[in-house]
């Protein structure tokens, strides 16, 4: 198993070097959950979903403060979370469970403790516990495989709200980490996660920020933006040269992230020749007419919003690929 490792690590710092050496004219950037992984009945009770109760009740209560077989949408309302992040959410539940006594800058203070346990318990969980209420969409696996088999110069991650080993987990229970899409990072890059090192991919994560602004919901899509923006500069990271890097696109199926993308066109970080696409996707909990309304007007060469009909996604290989510029 250590040999396995080791061969898996050296072989994702080689695709690392190849891929600096070629550079990038394009990132895409994916959501997960809705846009390539789909969420049926019982996803609360999968190791994600548990995850996020035993971590609230283990650092700021006592084991089983909520009960043995409490879910997320039996403790917070949908816009809670929904399209939020895992530390928004973390946050949303210390309240439920503290009650009066919540402190915010304390639970703040605590939230990087949380995510920690809730990794620690889903790095216990098997494949099978990982994928349980989740699955990827239909057409997902073999529109990846397409593009990292046709796009050299493309680099693709991911920019959820996840915990990122968490995310790691996720796509390696689940097939999609084998379709060799993902951009792999080097040692230096992103947060050690114990038992998921060789799995090191691009990204921007819930782990890597959360402003524990939880009555302000414009924080579900700000946080959002901010996890875009540091996938974006490990990106540029390495790049042996970063100004080859042309567009973002990022991929979504919630407003969360239409307004996301939206406000990195804006945001500090970004280079100034840099220009932002979203490409909307309502293979989740939202309607085309929803993502749609949030997408403002395209402005050359700097905003590029595409929300796909009905039903499309990611899994419409033709229909995503030219959406995203790859496919005339």
């Amino acid at each position: 198993m250590d040999a396995m490792r080791v061969f898996r690590a050296v072989c994702a710092s080689l695709l690392m070097l190849l891929s600096s050496v070629h550079g990038f004219s394009t990132l895409i950037t994916f959501d997960v959950d809705g846009t390539l992984v789909s969420s049926s009945p019982g996803w609360e009770k999968g190791a994600h979903g548990r995850s996020f109760i035993h971590a609230v009740d283990k650092v700021l209560g006592r084991d089983d403060a909520f009960g043995p077989s409490a879910t997320i949408p039996e403790l917070l309302e949908s816009h809670e979370f929904h399209g939020s992040t895992d530390g928004l959410i973390l946050m949303r539940l210390a309240r439920r469970l503290l009650g009066s006594s919540f402190d915010k800058d304390v639970a703040s203070s605590k939230v990087q403790e949380m995510m920690r346990e809730m990794y620690r318990f889903v790095s216990e969980c098997d494949d099978k516990q990982v994928g349980t209420g989740i699955a990827p969409l239909p057409g997902v696996i073999d529109t990846l495989k397409s593009i990292s088999e046709s796009y050299d110069d493309v680099a693709v991650g991911l920019v959820t709200g996840n915990v990122e080993g968490i995310a790691r987990r996720k796509m390696k229970a689940l097939g999609l980490l084998d379709t060799n899409v993902f951009t792999s990072l080097g040692d230096s890059q992103g947060t050690e996660w114990e038992g998921v090192e060789e799995l090191r991919f691009l990204g921007g994560f819930g782990s890597d920020y959360c402003s524990g602004s939880i009555d302000d919901f414009s924080r579900n899509h700000l946080d959002r933006g901010e996890q875009l923006a540091i996938c974006v500069q490990r990106c540029l990271s390495i790049m042996d040269d970063p100004s080859q890097l042309r567009r973002i696109i990022h991929v979504g199926d919630a407003p969360a992230d239409v307004l996301a993308a939206r406000s990195y066109v804006e945001h500090s970080t970004k280079p100034t020749d840099l220009s932002v696409s979203v490409v909307g996707v309502s293979t989740g909990s939202y309607s085309v007419e929803e993502l749609s309304d949030l997408c403002g007007d395209e402005v050359e060469g700097v905003w590029l919003p595409i929300v796909l009909e009905h039903g499309e996604g990611v899994g419409n290989r033709d229909i995503f690929l030219r959406a995203c510029g790859l496919l005339r």
